[in-house]
């Protein structure tokens, strides 16, 4: 793989600058957006008188900590407008969650939001290895879901060619691939095992493509994942993360010299670590869920909103600004199982450890006599479909959980190509039991 360090010429002095420029810049920022938020959004004005708080009280960043949490039930309580802090008039794009669950999280830009969140996804892509005239392949669905419109502007202003092909369609993304030679793919990363799927049904050689990176986002994803994609196809496999309520992706990014976590774009949001249980603010190190307030955005600020996402804060290496662990899972994610903590995350580390199945799976939940059980569906690799090595890559990979994760599961071995894939966010998780 080459080697793609920006030379410093290349970032924006802030990501150079010393933590107390940092700080400093947060600051401001933060003063004047709690105001903004007080003083244009009934929600937010509500929200703080009943918690005896107003802007004025911030005097130094940890005093964010008196202010309320916002969470996604907000958005929800307050569909479609209501949490917005400009007339919907001054909005120039609304975009939202599919609402499958519910009535949909809805979240607006004003002109200068969309300007700050194309300068951030293009730093993102440019801290991923991305330069100026490199043809990007933005694999992201487009439409209401950020993704496809966030990387696509991004790109763009970054100064690249981009080839808007949304998700689905895999045997033209391959085609497309071979026929415009991208540098760059942006796509969630189990999306991209059916990419790779596509590749070797084809009979091509993924090493042989064009791609020198890929930027993946939207769902959780483990170093083992980066391995296996990286190997597959010769190049940078980088972590993207991002989320609707606070902006979309770009949000934080990996820096492709070191991949040791994702820098959080700093001067324009502000991270803490809670305590999921309590709230509390825990130092950083520890892990925790991340909570982030937004330092510059007009339509709708954000005032520490819960992500249920679950990481640790860590100083700045690439960059000055601090980094954030690869998500390892969210709190709303976990599977309590027989009173262990369980991660989708954990199981795939465990499945890519077995050369006998290929890395799609979906973990099926159930109860039967009053017990939780779990099965972990997976496929047999195209070498491994025998009786006997699906049996031997079922005990594998059930020890493999068993001694790791501390369960014990089902290991359900299923034909090459017989488990639904994804071409968005995967469905890793099928919970059949019964709701109490």
């Amino acid at each position: 793989m080459n080697d793609l360090t920006p030379t410093k010429n290349l970032l924006d002095p802030i990501e150079v600058a010393s933590r107390d420029e940092i700080s400093a810049l947060q600051y401001h920022r933060m003063r004047r957006s709690l105001a903004h938020a007080y003083e244009n959004s009934p929600f937010y004005r509500k929200r703080f008188d009943e918690h005896g708080v107003h802007p004025s009280d911030l005097k130094t960043l940890a005093d964010l900590s008196k202010f309320p949490f916002t969470q996604k039930t907000d958005l929800r309580d307050t569909y479609p407008f209501g949490m917005f802090a400009v007339p919907r008039e001054k909005l120039v794009r609304i975009h939202g969650s599919s609402g499958t669950t519910g009535k949909p999280t809805v979240v607006g830009y004003t002109r200068k939001d969309i300007d700050v969140w194309a300068d951030l996804v293009a730093r993102s892509i440019r801290a991923s290895g991305g330069r100026p005239g490199d043809i990007v392949h933005v694999a992201y669905g487009y439409g209401l879901f950020t993704g496809g419109l966030g990387a696509h502007y991004g790109a763009e202003r970054l100064g690249c060619t981009v080839v808007p092909i949304s998700g689905g369609m895999t045997e033209r993304q391959v085609t497309l691939i071979q026929d415009f030679k991208p540098s760059i793919i942006m796509v969630t990363p189990s999306y991209m095992l059916s990419i790779l799927d596509e590749f070797r049904r084809q009979g091509l050689d993924p090493r042989e493509s064009s791609l020198k990176v890929g930027i993946f986002g939207a769902e959780p994803w483990t170093n083992s994942m980066r391995e296996e994609i990286e190997q597959a196809f010769n190049m940078h496999a980088v972590d993207i993360y991002g989320l609707s309520e606070v902006m979309g992706p770009g949000v934080a990014n990996e820096c492709v010299e070191t991949k040791d976590g994702l820098h959080i774009w700093e001067d324009h949001f502000y991270p803490e670590i809670i305590d999921p249980a309590t709230g509390e603010v825990l130092p950083d190190g520890e892990m925790g869920e991340l909570v982030f307030t937004t330092l510059t955005k007009e339509g709708l600020p954000m005032v520490r909103y819960r992500t249920r996402d679950l990481t640790r804060l860590l100083p700045g290496t690439a960059r000055s600004m601090r980094r954030i662990e690869k998500i390892t899972g969210r709190s709303d994610d976990m599977i309590i199982l027989r009173g262990v903590n369980v991660f989708p995350t954990q199981i795939e580390e465990q499945i890519l450890k077995c050369d006998g199945l290929t890395p799609h799976f979906q973990i099926e939940l159930s109860r039967k006599d009053h017990k939780d059980t779990m099965v972990v569906h997976v496929e047999a690799s195209t070498d491994h479909v025998s009786e006997d090595a699906r049996k031997a890559s079922a005990v594998e990979l059930s020890h493999h959980i068993k001694s790791v994760v501390g369960v014990t599961v089902r290991i359900d071995v299923r034909d090459p190509q017989e488990l639904a894939r994804s071409e968005g966010k995967a469905k890793r998780v099928v919970d059949n039991r019964p709701k109490i």
